[in-house]
């Protein structure tokens, strides 16, 4: 067992996209790393490491007593299965300490192939409750990151339910780098504008370019404040203490895809607070951290959502990328000098842009070449680089994008191959005059080593061997990983021993403690265990079941228009969950007969049962559940999984239809037509309801644009709910108007302007065996409502074709409709 006053603190986790930030973060005080391959891992741009880096990667970690986890925290395929099993084998007989997991199925596969090998449910499984832990944990999570969205207090309620069920599991949180608006796991932005699935490692980073506020039709002005969906990067550093109360076991810094010098100074930066915190109980951010922070990367520096919900804050709109520290404004420009009221240091080599409020454009910047200061005013002067002062004018901001001398310091912490950072190492000596001395060093993860000395302690005329003496000799480890922090004497008498023999028991303490460190983890698995053997039977068409189509609305007027055009299974989304019991009694009185099934808010956090309760009595014929609270909570009632839940392969799709009884699956909106087809020709095609028809719902996010941009309240309660007033698009730099929506829990989603069809794949789906089809509909009419179906139902009589209907769609629609991600083989 690691001794406890070696390791007291939570895990300090730090991202490496490669070799020299493996060495960054380890010499600055990491406890462990988390590192892709160059496969199934959601930053498929970084670097990456490849599988025959492994063993030595490895043994590079344990030797230096950090541990290891590596990221398959993508969606898996349904023809990627055999593979997958393959690579999963491989890993794990390579000793890696965790695999951080996002897919439901893959957990599964990971649990069958081995009973021990660890699993860590990723952020990207969108765990915000105690319900969702609870579900990770039932699949063999030995951890649970959770959403970023997280706050102190959620964490802090979340702790306790678990300790009610009881459910002793460790929870991570991000503490620094940064911040997805939407919840991750649930964002389709860019699946939905270009195929290039977030879910797949391919975030096309939509949220930090510029966005038009359109309000009621007409366009807003924001002046300045055109990033309307790119947060400040988190920062974690003040509520340090906070968090670390809260009992959570590993901080996780981001930024798989930055830098060394990144790495190597947030790393440090968190290790000397955490230390600082363990020993003193406290710790105040000092003015050098935090330029440090802002200087390794930086969109500006804030608490994301741990404080809890400040959208004026969160996002402040003026730009989308890296700016470093703030340096001050412009006062004069006179030839090649320009005049600065300087609010933070600058000097000769730094770089430095110039913010005219446009990050969009070309920005002027360059090295500083000389500096004078007279008070808070300086002038500089710019190196010989082509500079357009013309485009320089006061008013404008500088920011200094680089410290070369900070760069310098921060590169001699991980240069070299001498270890710099060392970990604690607590020795014991026993022994007496006659036998030999034995020397026991332990490390702070449990290792455990014995030496004993090659002859007899003897009497000691003088300078007998002390726990002082001991300790000096015995703490001369500068070459090594180890620093001496705990010795424990038992020597009955005085005795003494030549120096050179107890130098020779440290090396050889040192020694074996390094070889047992590198010893590759052995875990277990299972040689027969196969994929195939939790795939479901898979079934055929049926001939005589005829198609159907299953109607999402998400108004009263459009519920109406469904009914009378005749359709039998409704799907009903309103933002109100207590408008719910109008509508189930608006489908009970209809002369037709007809079900209703309604639906929940997508994310559920602590305290939000009370939502819950008001969905369910409406008493809907059955639920549309989307995440692990609503699986729990409605367990008792008819449900169908909603595409939240990720269902992207036969072996997902079976743990939620066996374990929770659900009646069918909306299909992952991240799979083409041919991964789709592949996932209903490898299961019950009978399972499946797939959504022909829609707006695609692109971020899904605890951001309020309507309070950000349309109040100056903090969150709902001093917001005035612009939501319930106005109209809101987001216009993008194509000129598409996107659709924003809020929800029960005044979560924003960001529609596509754009709608969608896969009806010119309906005939292989058909011959696949599917036969619910989903429309959804957001903004249209009760008019369009009925057209759209309308032409559905010809479809489905194969009256028209796919292609006649895309057609038909595209000219009634003034945007257009596009084909989607069905129309991608």
């Amino acid at each position: 067992m690691p001794d406890p006053q070696l390791s007291p603190g939570p895990e300090l986790l730090a991202p490496a996209g490669d070799w020299d930030c493996v060495k960054a973060a380890v010499e600055n005080g990491a406890d462990a790393v988390y590192f892709g391959l160059d496969q199934f891992n959601a930053r498929m741009r970084a670097q990456n490491f490849t599988e025959s880096d492994l063993p030595a990667l490895m043994t590079f970690l344990h030797r230096r007593g950090v541990k290891g986890y590596l990221t398959l925290n993508t969606l898996i395929f349904t023809a990627e299965l055999p593979a997958v099993e393959t690579y999963l084998r491989h890993i794990i007989a390579a000793g890696v300490d965790a695999a951080i997991v996002q897919d439901v199925g893959l957990c599964r596969l990971i649990r069958h192939l081995s009973p021990d090998f660890p699993i860590h449910a990723s952020t990207q499984m969108t765990v915000t409750s105690a319900a969702g832990v609870e579900f990770a944990a039932d699949l063999g999570c030995e951890r649970v990151v959770l959403a970023r969205e997280s706050s102190l207090k959620d964490i802090e309620k979340i702790q306790a339910q678990l300790r009610a069920i009881p459910i002793t599991i460790p929870l991570e949180v991000f503490v620094h780098g940064a911040l997805c608006v939407a919840y991750s796991g649930q964002c389709l932005t860019s699946e939905a504008l270009g195929g290039r699935s977030a879910n797949r490692g391919e975030c096309a980073q939509a949220c930090r370019v510029p966005y038009a506020l359109v309000v009621d039709g007409k366009e807003v002005d924001l002046g300045d404040r055109r990033y309307l969906l790119s947060p400040q990067d988190l920062a974690g550093l003040e509520v340090l203490p906070e968090l670390v109360q809260t009992g959570v076991s590993c901080l996780k810094i981001e930024g798989r895809l930055k830098s060394a010098e990144y790495v190597a100074n947030v790393t440090r930066i968190y290790r000397q607070a955490l230390d600082q915190i363990l020993q003193e109980r406290c710790y105040h951010p000092t003015p050098d951290h935090r330029y440090r922070l802002e200087m390794a990367f930086s969109r500006g520096l804030y608490t994301g959502w741990l404080r809890g919900i400040d959208n004026q804050t969160l996002v402040h709109g003026r730009f989308g990328k890296k700016r470093g520290v703030y340096v001050g404004e412009v006062i004069d420009r006179h030839q090649h000098r320009i005049t600065l009221r300087l609010e933070a240091p600058l000097k000769p080599g730094d770089g430095v842009v110039f913010d005219r409020g446009n990050p969009a454009e070309a920005e002027e910047g360059g090295r500083i070449y000389t500096i004078e200061q007279q008070g808070s005013q300086a002038t500089i002067t710019l190196g010989p680089q082509a500079l357009n002062l013309q485009r320089i004018r006061p008013g404008d901001k500088l920011w200094k994008t680089n410290d070369p001398e900070l760069d310098k310091q921060v590169r001699q912490t991980y240069k070299g191959d001498r270890p710099q950072f060392r970990r604690p190492l607590s020795l014991e000596a026993y022994g007496q005059v006659g036998e030999p001395l034995r020397a026991v060093a332990r490390d702070d993860q449990g290792h455990c080593v014995q030496v004993c000395s090659q002859m007899p302690l003897v009497a000691a005329t003088h300078q007998p061997l002390t726990p002082d003496r001991l300790a000096q000799q015995w703490g001369r480890l500068g070459n090594t990983p180890f620093e001496l922090r705990r010795l424990h004497c038992q020597i009955s008498e005085a005795c003494i021993l030549p120096v050179s023999e107890l130098n020779r028991m440290r090396r050889d303490l040192v020694h074996r403690l390094e070889a047992v460190r590198s010893q590759a983890l052995c875990w277990q698995q299972h040689p027969q265990a196969r994929s195939r053997d939790l795939m479901p039977q898979a079934t055929g068409p049926d001939p005589a079941q005829a198609p159907e189509l299953v109607v999402l609305v998400r108004s009263l007027p459009q519920l109406e228009a469904a009914l009378a055009s005749g359709i039998q299974v409704l799907l009903c989304e309103l933002e109100d969950p207590r408008t719910y019991r109008q509508a189930v009694q608006q489908v009970r009185d209809n002369s037709a007969p007809a079900e209703i099934w309604v639906a929940p808010p997508r994310i559920t956090k602590p305290r939000e049962t009370w939502i819950l309760d008001q969905v369910k009595r409406s008493q809907a014929d059955g639920y549309l559940v989307r995440n692990y609270d609503q699986l729990r909570f409605f367990s008792d009632q008819r449900c169908r999984g909603d595409f939240s839940l990720n269902v992207t392969h036969p072996i997902t799709a079976a743990y939620f239809m066996d374990h929770f009884r659900l009646e069918r699956l909306t299909a992952s909106y991240d799979l083409n037509i041919q991964q789709l087809l592949d996932l209903i020709g490898q299961s019950p095609a009978d399972w499946y309801e797939i959504t022909l028809h829609q707006h695609m719902p692109m971020f899904h996010m605890e951001h309020c644009v309507f309070c950000a941009f349309l109040s100056s309240g903090k969150d709902f309660r001093d917001c005035g709910r612009p939501c319930e007033t106005h109209q809101v698009k987001l216009r993008d730099r194509r000129g598409v108007d996107h659709i924003l929506q809020a929800d029960a829990g005044c979560r924003n989603t960001l529609f596509n302007g754009n709608a969608q069809t896969g009806a010119e794949s309906i005939q292989s789906l058909l011959a696949a065996g599917a036969r619910q089809f989903r429309l959804e509909f957001l903004q249209e009419s009760p008019q369009t409502v009925q057209r759209t179906i309308a032409l559905y139902q010809q479809l489905l009589r194969q009256d028209i074709t796919g292609t006649q209907l895309w057609k038909t769609l595209h000219l009634q629609n003034q945007l257009g409709v596009t084909r989607g991600s069905l129309g991608r083989g």
